[in-house]
C-alpha cells in the first residue's frame, strides 16, 4: 500500500492539476455564486471574499476566466494554498483534524460539475506538462510567483512497485489527491484504476462530479444545502481517513469497524510507505514493514524512529532530500494533533507516549 504524492512521486500531482485548472478556467461558478457549496467547512470570510472576488466573473455553472481574472484566481489559490483569504482570515473551520484536511477535499471539490473522464483528462495535461518540466521549474497564476511546476517518478519506488509486484503482491496505491486525478498518474507505474483509492466524490444521475464526497464507515456520503445544513462531507483518504477506505474498498469493512484497526492481521495490508502524518494510520496498520520517507513531518517520523517492534524502515526523499532537523522531534509533548487540532504526544501502535526522537536518517 503507497501513498503517491512524494511517495511514488516528487511534489503533488493534486497541486499540478490543481494549477493547471486554474491556467485553463476550468473550475465552474457555484450554484447561484454560493461558495458555501464547494465545502461546508469555508468559513464565512471565506465564502465572502471566494464571492467578491469571482462573483462577476461568471454565471453559474459557466467556467470561471482564472487565466486571466488574476484577483480570482488569487482567491481561490489563497484558500487552497495557505487556508486564508487574502485578507489573512481562517478559511476552514469546523473539521476533524484526523479524518479531514479541508483545502485537499476542496481541490476534489472544485471539480464539480465535471464528468470524472474530463478530471482525468485535466490531470493528464498537467502530469505531461509536470513530467516535461525542468526540476525545480516554477510558474505564476494570477499575482502569485513560485508556484510548482514539476514533478518526478521516483524511480527506486518505481522499482519497488514492479518487484513487489512481479512476486505477487497485489499494489495498491492510497492518496488524498482526488481519484481521477491519481488514476492516470498511477497507470504510469503500471497500477490499474481499480487499485487507486483516492478523494472520491457523489455523482449526479447523468456521472457528473458533485461537491460532496462519498460516504466511508458510520459517515454517510455527503450532503450540503449551502446555508449551512450538510451531514456526512466530514472524512476523505486523510489520516484515520485512509485507514477507513483501506478496510473499506478493500476488506469490505463497513460501519464503525471502517474506522478501527483490524485485529485480524490477515485483513490488513503486509506493507505501507508514506511521506507524511496524512499517512500514519495506515502505516501503523501495516502487518508487516512500514516505510517512512523523511519529510520532516512530525508524527510520521516519531513514530518511524520509535520503530515500534522493529518494522520501521526510513529513507531520505529521494530527490532534494530533507537535510539534518537539528532540533529533533518532541514526540513526548506536542508532536502530534488531536482531532481539534491541539497538540498532543505522540502514541506507539502499543498506546505508549513516544519519546522525544532525533533526526538520524537524512
Amino acid at each position: 500500500m503507497f501513498d503517491w504524492d512524494n511517495t511514488v512521486i516528487k511534489n503533488d500531482v493534486g497541486d499540478a492539476t490543481m494549477f493547471w485548472m486554474l491556467r485553463h478556467d476550468k473550475i465552474l461558478q457555484p450554484p447561484d455564486g454560493n461558495w458555501a457549496f464547494t465545502s461546508p467547512y469555508l468559513t464565512a470570510a471565506a465564502v465572502s471574499s471566494l464571492g467578491e472576488a469571482c462573483g462577476a466573473a461568471a454565471e453559474p455553472g459557466e467556467p470561471l476566466p482564472t487565466s486571466t481574472m488574476a484577483g480570482c484566481a488569487d482567491e481561490i489559490l489563497s484558500v487552497y494554498v495557505d487556508g486564508e483569504t487574502t485578507g489573512g482570515e481562517a478559511a476552514f473551520d469546523g473539521h476533524d483534524r484526523r479524518t479531514l484536511e479541508p483545502a485537499y477535499a476542496w481541490f476534489a471539490q472544485l471539480g464539480a460539475g465535471h464528468a470524472p473522464d474530463e478530471i482525468a483528462a485535466f490531470a493528464a495535461s498537467a502530469i505531461g506538462e509536470n513530467l516535461a518540466a525542468e526540476e525545480g521549474t516554477v510558474q505564476t497564476i494570477g499575482t502569485r510567483a513560485g508556484l510548482t511546476a514539476w514533478v518526478r517518478i521516483y524511480e527506486p519506488i518505481r522499482d519497488l512497485i514492479d518487484v513487489l509486484q512481479k512476486n505477487g503482491f497485489d499494489v495498491w496505491v492510497v492518496s488524498a489527491s482526488p481519484q481521477f486525478v491519481v488514476e492516470p498518474f498511477a497507470a504510469m507505474v503500471n497500477i490499474a484504476a481499480d487499485r487507486v483509492i483516492g478523494v472520491r466524490q457523489v455523482t449526479t444521475e447523468d456521472g457528473a462530479l458533485t461537491y460532496n464526497l462519498q460516504g466511508c464507515g458510520p459517515i454517510p456520503d455527503g450532503t450540503n444545502d449551502g446555508a449551512g445544513e450538510f451531514s456526512g462531507n466530514s472524512l476523505i483518504t486523510y489520516i484515520e481517513g485512509k485507514r477507513c477506505w483501506i478496510n473499506q474498498a478493500i476488506f469490505g469493512a463497513s460501519g464503525p469497524a471502517a474506522l478501527e484497526k483490524n485485529p485480524d492481521a490477515s485483513q490488513r495490508q503486509v506493507f505501507g510507505a508514506g511521506d507524511s502524518d496524512t499517512d500514519l494510520s495506515f502505516l501503523q496498520d501495516a502487518a508487516g514493514l512500514r516505510l517512512a520517507i523523511n519529510r520532516n513531518k512530525k508524527e510520521l517520523m516519531c513514530n518511524a524512529y520509535r520503530n515500534y517492534a522493529g518494522t520501521w524502515l526510513i529513507n531520505p526523499m529521494f530527490i532534494a532530500p530533507k537535510g539534518h532537523l537539528a532540533s529533533g522531534y518532541p514526540c513526548s509533548t506536542t508532536a502530534c494533533v488531536d482531532e481539534h487540532g491541539a497538540a498532543v504526544p505522540c502514541l506507539d501502535e502499543a498506546g505508549a507516549v513516544i519519546p522525544d526522537q532525533a533526526d538520524n536518517v537524512y
